[in-house]
């Protein structure tokens, strides 16, 4: 691997989420602690609509919006405003794909979930991403394109902050502990650039198998809840037949597959919309191949 020379750290992907909103607003008025000395940081709020209402998106979730669909269409009138948006993004720190683009970027993210502090990478074959010392979630199905606005770099992640925090509230000390691992993640890079050796290792990781519904009523109605024996245990297993909903009457509804997983994102907030109640994962052991620049 070649050095990372220029990264780009944004907060404000979704407006609602406000440890990376504070913290790009901070390191734009002072870069200061962003710097180091072999490479540059570029600070940058994701959707300043969305900040500025203090909602996730305005016309349509912008960390979806990073796909070839998307990225190559023709501008049309009426279009969301998230689509202009990442074509925006897309040329200013890409174009995805290109050797222009830069080389790796951090997306700040709060969770309502109780999820702790982690890294959401595509895959375990992002070298980089996987050195860094933190939890890993592998957020990429097979054959999925990469979506997120961290895919416009080279190589990238996302990080979600220790939860539950709610939305449009910033917490001191999640805030210091999301400043603590970007910090971290830049001194990591800078001693990459400078040589370091990374020896090859071992790591468990949770990769995402498919999602959760919630059951509904024939219109469409959510109509059961996050069972009390699930809630707060996201990254635990869950085996089949243990309780996964509670109805409104009170009955419970077991989980129906036929082998061990690993639940994340529970009773998220922000999935309310899309009637997800978590994301169904299965935890690896990976071997990690040695890391060296080039």
């Amino acid at each position: 691997m070649t050095s990372e020379d220029c990264v780009a750290v944004c907060g404000g992907t979704h407006g609602n989420e406000m440890s990376g909103i504070y913290l790009a607003k901070h390191w734009l008025r002072d870069p200061m602690e962003l710097q180091r000395s072999s490479f540059a940081v570029t600070p940058f709020l994701g959707n300043p609509r969305a900040i500025e209402k203090c909602v996730r998106y305005v016309g349509q979730d912008l960390n979806r919006t990073f796909t070839t669909e998307f990225l190559s269409s023709t501008e049309v009138e009426d279009e969301p405003y998230e689509v202009v948006l990442a074509r925006e993004i897309n040329q200013t720190y890409g174009p995805k794909g290109s050797a222009q683009a830069f080389d790796f970027m951090f997306d700040l993210h709060n969770t309502t979930a109780s999820m702790g502090t982690y890294l959401i990478v595509d895959s375990e074959e992002s070298l980089l991403p996987m050195h860094i010392p933190c939890p890993i979630y592998l957020y990429k199905l097979p054959g999925e394109e990469t979506y997120s606005i961290n895919s416009v770099a080279k190589a990238g992640l996302g990080r979600e902050q220790l939860g539950p925090q709610p939305q449009q509230v910033v917490r001191a000390d999640l805030f210091s502990q999301m400043r603590d691992i970007i910090a971290c993640a830049l001194d990591f890079i800078e001693l990459f650039n400078k040589g370091t050796v990374f020896p090859a290792f071992e790591i468990e990781a949770y990769k995402i198998t498919g999602r959760m519904d919630y059951p509904c009523y024939p219109d469409g109605e959510i109509s059961a809840m996050v069972h009390p024996k699930l809630q707060d245990k996201d990254f635990l297993p869950l085996n089949p037949r243990d309780p996964i909903f509670q109805t409104f009457s009170g009955e419970e509804i077991l989980y129906e597959g036929n082998t061990t997983i690993y639940p994340a994102f529970i009773n998220e907030a922000a999935y309310y919309k899309k009637k997800v109640a978590f994301v169904k994962m299965e935890k690896h052991t990976f071997s990690i191949p040695g890391l060296q620049r080039d």
